[in-house]
């Protein structure tokens, strides 16, 4: 019996498509995300607000305003009667040892630099999630294309069966199998739905809209360009953009300040008080006097203050240590990973994917004029669904490595995946595994098909 071709056609391989620059709708959804996104915002708001510690730190102690009334007697007011009693008003003006007030405004500068490298993480973090989001949304909706392309093979291989059966050239076992699969393909729907709108809810509450605002992409995961390798030398320019790296460098130029701050405060502080005395009809008086405090719990107070700051600075230092070699570990897995998935894309492209069409259509040809049974169809073709899913997953893993080295983040690759397809019946093909209840359905479904046959 022959075959139609169309019964083989597959979807193109991503390798069949031109490359592209970068999605301009994800460069939209970044910048919408940028604008809009709360934790953005309250970022940007911190940073402000450090920036205006710098002058408060920077400036003197507020003077302190005294007023008050010297009186002879409980009586009455002497006031003008007798040269003793008179009204005081006097202002005090504390002032740091020199030196203290420019150090303090140093500190302030350093934690404002901090908060900016702050906002850096965010709006990198951000950025990432933005791209994961996106590239999972893509992969999901691919996964569902991909469904439908499976739905409609076992569609047209059901007709196949039916055609046979009724010329009595095949079992009705067949026909059911084909039904069977075709039902167990709404499980992987459902499940797949699920995940597009759990995908779809998390990219809308980076951009601040409702769970359910529509998101209609307009490029697909194979239309999206491989990314570059990385480089093992990419770790040095890493390490001079990390946001953490350069919090950290700018926390030992932070505590250095603190040590000299910390060793001025053994000095004492002054402070300068004026006064005037009105005393009615007699000459008013005035005075002057300079105040001085008396560090005299030094050993206690500021030779400790000192001790801390010091092993604050060794800490500090210590930890840009870690996070430059860390960065450099990261740089190096990445690029390894990398490496490792553009190979299986080239393995999928190359050869995996023409290897995997030819046996299915050389399985359905052959069961065509009754050749092969009815199960190898269904091995063959959920082999091939499984190895394009594969690819599809492939694709979305080497996105998220790339991902991950642009927002220099300082963990493992975050994962971006979705339900694998090919294995609903029988499993196999070059896509992820199937689960174990899939696992378990196909073994009983294989047990039964072989009883039918031994039956007939």
């Amino acid at each position: 019996m022959r075959i139609a071709p169309h019964l083989a056609l597959g979807l193109i391989p991503a390798a069949c498509l031109a490359q592209a620059p970068e999605d301009p709708q994800l460069a939209s959804l970044i910048q919408e995300a940028l604008a809009r996104n709360p934790d953005a915002a309250r970022s940007s708001a911190m940073a402000r607000a450090e920036k205006e510690r710098i002058p408060q730190a920077g400036a003197l102690p507020d003077p302190v305003l005294s007023l008050g009334l010297q009186n002879d007697g409980f009586k009455k007011l002497q006031i003008g009667q007798m040269e003793t009693s008179y009204y005081s008003i006097m202002v005090t003006q504390p002032l740091l040892w020199p030196g203290k007030r420019g150090l303090r405004g140093d500190i302030a500068r350093m934690g404002s630099q901090a908060a900016m490298e702050s906002l850096s993480r965010v709006r990198l973090t951000l950025e990432a999630d933005i791209r994961r989001g996106y590239v999972a949304l893509l992969l999901v909706r691919s996964q569902l294309r991909l469904l439908d392309q499976q739905a409609l093979f076992l569609q047209q291989a059901e007709t196949t069966a039916r055609v046979r059966y009724e010329v009595g050239q095949g079992a009705q076992v067949d026909l059911l199998r084909a039904q069977l699969e075709r039902t167990r393909l709404e499980q992987s729907r459902l499940d797949l739905q699920s995940e597009e709108r759990a995908t779809l809810a998390a990219l809308n509450r980076l951009r601040a809209l409702p769970p359910d605002a529509p998101l209609a992409t307009e490029r697909t995961l194979e239309q999206q360009p491989d990314p570059a390798p990385i480089r093992a030398t990419e770790a040095d320019g890493a390490r001079n953009l990390s946001p953490e790296l350069k919090a950290a460098r700018i926390a030992v130029d932070q505590a250095g300040k603190s040590l000299e701050l910390a060793r001025l405060d053994r000095r004492p502080d002054f402070a300068v008080t004026a006064g005037y005395m009105p005393r009615g009809g007699f000459d008013p008086m005035w005075t002057a006097s300079v105040s001085i405090t008396l560090p005299v719990w030094q050993k206690r107070k500021q030779a400790q203050a000192v001790v801390e700051q010091e092993h604050r600075r060794r800490a500090s230092g210590s930890e840009v240590e870690s996070l430059e070699a860390l960065i450099g570990q990261r740089v190096q897995e990445r690029a390894a990973q990398m490496d490792a998935a553009l190979g299986v894309l080239r393995v999928y492209r190359s050869g995996l994917l023409v290897q995997s069409e030819t046996s299915f259509r050389a399985t359905l040809a052959q069961y065509g004029v009754g050749k092969v049974p009815f199960l190898s169809v269904l091995e063959a073709l959920n082999g091939w669904i499984a190895d394009q899913s594969g690819l599809l997953q492939a694709q979305a893993r080497a996105q998220a490595i790339a991902i991950a080295q642009r927002e220099l983040n300082l963990g493992s690759v975050p994962p971006i995946g979705s339900t694998s397809l090919g294995g609903t019946a029988l499993g196999g093909g070059g896509g992820a595994p199937a689960s174990a209840g899939a696992r378990k359905g196909a073994a009983a479904g294989s047990e039964s098909e072989s009883s039918s046959m031994k039956s007939m």
